[in-house]
């Protein structure tokens, strides 16, 4: 079982990138299910019906949220009966959404968690470790394959996660911070891991915004609404081959392609 995880859609270049490159992308790694984070997805924060939509229209299979999940109030409208996309489980049990869902893929079932993380993070959340505990014991149930979407700012509380989960659950990806990280690794129990998977869209600018905008919000320190960057989109993704039979993890590739545009079909680097 190969899946392909892509880290945070940003706004409408990551969407571009993806509804013209995923296609041929697909042919060259063959994974069986695609996953993305896509808290970002519509004007860099968010995201509405439209945008969900487009992005399964891609070939994308599920949808993974974070911090931003509620900050386009259409969501409120859509969320529950969507069934192919997961917000944080750790968040208090009366926001709509669900934290985890089961996808059949290729004749086996994949179980799909959703995490955020509480240091440095809003808002506030139940303790993901604990939340975890529960889910995957639910999950376990009737998946052999589970993979974990844990939206967290540090270092050491991703690495803690994948300790902890080892063996329980077939990877843990971080996402979140847009830079993609080159940590990835199977953990000693058959966990893939990868502090952060990065994100897709806009390469030229400052996590995905106009550079001069945050250039200037930093020397100024005043606020700005932010836009999407122009010029050249890169994707960052990870490819995780599973062993169907056990849900161990045997191998976890980092891969950072680079477009000049979002439509163009050329290459500019593959890692």
């Amino acid at each position: 079982m190969k899946i392909f995880f892509i880290g945070d859609i940003f706004a409408r270049p990551g969407r571009l990138l993806l509804s013209n490159q995923l296609e041929t992308l697909k042919r060259q790694y063959e994974w069986d299910i695609c996953i993305a984070n896509a808290e970002n997805a519509a004007g860099g924060k968010g995201i509405n019906y439209n945008v969900a939509c487009e992005i399964f229209d891609s070939g994308v299979d599920a949808i993974t949220m974070g911090n931003h999940t509620w900050a386009r109030k259409e969501i409120y409208n859509f969320i529950d009966s969507c069934h192919k996309m997961v917000r944080p489980a750790n968040y208090p049990k009366s926001v709509p959404g669900k934290g985890r869902l089961i996808i059949e893929k290729s004749g086996f079932k994949i179980g799909i968690l959703n995490l955020i993380g509480r240091v440095y993070m809003d808002p506030p959340s139940d303790c993901p470790f604990l939340i975890a505990d529960r889910e995957i014991s639910f999950l376990r149930q009737q998946c052999q394959i589970i993979l974990v979407d844990f939206h967290a700012e540090a270092t050491s509380e991703k690495i803690a996660m994948s300790y902890y989960l080892d063996g329980r659950v077939s990877a843990v990806v971080g996402t979140h911070t847009h830079v993609q990280t080159a940590d990835e690794k199977i953990m000693g129990r058959g966990t893939a891991y990868i502090t952060d998977v990065g994100m897709t869209g806009p390469s030229e600018g400052i996590l995905g915004v106009d550079k001069k905008q945050i250039l200037n919000k930093f020397i100024t320190g005043l606020p700005s609404r932010f836009e999407p960057a122009d010029g050249g989109v890169f994707l960052n993704a990870v490819l995780i081959n599973i062993d169907e039979n056990t849900g161990k993890a045997t191998e976890i590739k980092r891969i950072s392609e680079s477009y000049k545009t979002a439509a163009d079909n050329t290459i500019m680097a593959t890692y």
